[in-house]
């Protein structure tokens, strides 16, 4: 069959069953436990989880975990709380700012963005961008700092290993602080945590060991974001989580998926890697998604370059 750019969709009925009926299995007969602990962000991953977990575990077997803290946009809250209740599934809201400073996660960020910017203290906002000009240039993935002041000015500098790394390491205490908060839930209840990544986060390592990767079972591991999007609208996913842009909900800047990590359109991105993976070449791939071939050679080099460098994320101890 020839490729087109609606071969990567599935259907989303039939998937829904199966992704249910392997919940089921793994969780009760695999793991001996008895429901379900979700986190919550109000965004669309995390939405699908819990609305298939109410499905295959009954909405009184689930328990949602929101986990705000002070850099998380008030929205995360407000919409993760109306998925709760649409899908009849109690939650608990877990204020994780104490845990995370407790770490010194905010001092030693904010000591990092200082070495770059030394004007910027607590009244800025920051995050950190790759560049988004995949399509047109292969290039490395330079990370980039931007600054937000008060009253609105924009800087931004390429951010040195050092503080990179560094910016990185104090933010992922967030993560790590709320995989902890989910153990705590699982363990009273005698549930399992289930993870909310998808297969772009999965497999580009778009997520932090032991973080946010850390769960029993991961049913969306295999699922691109857009078949995300098909399910979502199947199982009746609010509509304002539906239509809201996939964010980080990490730094203090409002910064989007694409933007950070991922270059591109998920609708772009997701049709050229499934071609990719179904051995299309990518004058194929091109043709169908009105693109040019060397464009499509420049996403699969970058897809390549972050699954191998990521590798290490996916590796059970040695």
């Amino acid at each position: 069959m020839a490729y087109t750019k609606d071969s990567i969709l599935l259907d989303p009925a039939e998937e829904t069953e199966r992704i249910v009926t392997k919940l089921k299995s793994d969780v009760v007969q695999k793991l001996k436990k008895r429901g379900a602990v979700v986190g919550i962000s109000g965004g669309i991953d995390s939405s699908i989880v819990l609305a298939l977990c109410a499905r295959a575990f009954g909405p009184k077997k689930v328990l949602g975990v929101m986990m705000p803290e002070q850099d998380s946009n008030p929205e995360s809250r407000e919409l993760a709380t109306k998925l709760a209740e649409k899908f009849g599934v109690d939650y608990v809201v877990e204020d994780m700012t104490a845990a995370v400073e407790g770490f010194g996660c905010y001092r030693r960020r904010d000591e990092a963005i200082k070495n770059v910017f030394p004007e910027f203290d607590s009244s800025y906002k920051a995050k950190i961008v790759l560049p988004t000009n995949i399509l047109e240039k292969d290039t490395l993935n330079v990370f980039q700092l931007t600054i937000i002041a008060p009253n609105g000015e924009e800087k931004t500098k390429r951010l040195p290993l050092k503080e990179y790394l560094q910016i990185v390491a104090a933010s992922n205490f967030k993560q790590r602080s709320r995989m902890s908060m989910l153990y705590y839930h699982a363990e009273r209840l005698n549930w399992a945590v289930i993870g909310t990544g998808n297969k772009n986060e999965h497999e580009q390592g778009f997520f932090v060991k032991y973080g946010d990767g850390g769960a029993d079972v991961k049913p969306i591991a295999h699922l691109f974001k857009t078949q995300v999007f098909q399910l979502a609208e199947y199982l009746g996913v609010p509509e304002e989580i539906q239509g809201r842009t996939p964010t980080t909900d990490t730094y203090s800047a409002e910064q989007t998926q694409e933007e950070f990590f991922f270059r591109l359109p998920f609708e772009t991105l997701d049709r050229i890697w499934y071609g990719w993976e179904q051995n299309v070449t990518p004058a194929e791939i091109a043709a169908a998604l009105d693109l040019k071939p060397e464009q499509v050679e420049n996403v699969i080099h970058d897809i390549k370059r972050k699954i191998a460098a990521t590798e290490y994320l996916r590796m059970n101890p040695l």
